[in-house]
């Protein structure tokens, strides 16, 4: 893929840049593999605003992916490699040899016309995915379970990849691309390859209005607020935010503060991302 310079016609468009979608080879979607999808605004079921900043936004339908995996022993080839705008990712589209069609997450170096296949017997190629077991230490992998079943939940974004360090047992221990060394059962699935779309943090979006054609509102800065709507706003002139530290709207600590709570997991944590 590549990225594009837009001219400058307008103050907006003079710091911009986009896609050239020169990877994309469809335009329409698979109608069997649409659904829809609702917009929450950032509201819990009980409609209040649990993440702030959220609304509004270019209307969508979702895309159905295969993060499991599930479909053993089957050859499928690529259909098509298409664009999903709920995600940064590119998705392709496979066609099964029993006539069956899913979405994958596209990863870099699968082509159309290309056939890809899961399972334990499936080849070390990008696009295929295989039990963590049966794959040799050092490649880069991505769309990794954690929990077996569960379906992909890491490293599913533009361009992450994460890497296959070791076996130990029944667990194997694979680094994150946050730096993180963490242990993951042997029996998940992971497909291998890096994500596609690897420029992806190069766009720049230029204006406000393209922020919020993606559903997010604006933000404001709490030392340009009242002290009754946040703990840093007040004071005459520009005034420092002051100890103990950043804080959130509700009066707690913020911007590095640590948050985790899950006791039980810290075992399967070789290396912390914060010790890089």
């Amino acid at each position: 893929m590549g990225i594009k310079q837009y001219k400058p016609t307008s103050p907006g468009r003079r710091g911009a840049s986009g896609y050239t979608f020169d990877e994309i080879t469809k335009k329409r979607p698979e109608k069997s593999l649409l659904a829809p999808l609702s917009k929450k605004a950032g509201r819990n079921s009980q409609g209040r605003i649990s993440v702030r900043h959220r609304g509004g936004g270019h209307k969508r339908r979702l895309r159905v992916i295969d993060f499991k995996r599930d479909k053993t022993g089957v050859p499928g080839k690529v259909a098509s490699i298409e664009y999903d705008p709920n995600r940064s990712a590119r998705i392709a589209l496979i066609h099964y040899a029993d006539g069956e069609k899913r979405y994958i997450i596209w990863p870099v170096g699968l082509a159309v016309g290309d056939t890809v296949m899961a399972g334990p017997e499936a080849e070390i190629k990008p696009g295929n995915a295989l039990p963590l077991r049966n794959i040799p230490p050092g490649n880069l992998i991505h769309n990794l379970e954690l929990h077996m079943g569960h379906g992909a939940q890491l490293v599913r974004g533009a361009g992450a990849s994460a890497q296959l360090m070791a076996s130990e047992g029944d667990n194997v221990m694979v680094r994150l691309p946050s730096g993180e060394v963490r242990r993951i059962h042997a029996g998940c699935m992971a497909s291998i390859g890096q994500v596609g779309n690897v420029e992806h943090d190069q766009i720049k979006l230029g204006r406000a209005g393209r922020r919020r054609l993606m559903g997010r509102r604006p933000k404001v800065r709490g030392t340009a607020m009242t002290p009754r709507d946040h703990p840093h706003g007040g004071g005459e002139g520009r005034s420092p935010i002051g100890l103990p530290g950043p804080k959130t709207p509700w009066g707690k600590p913020t911007l590095g503060y640590r948050t985790r709570r899950r006791k039980d997991t810290n075992k399967y944590i070789v290396r912390r991302r914060y010790d890089v």
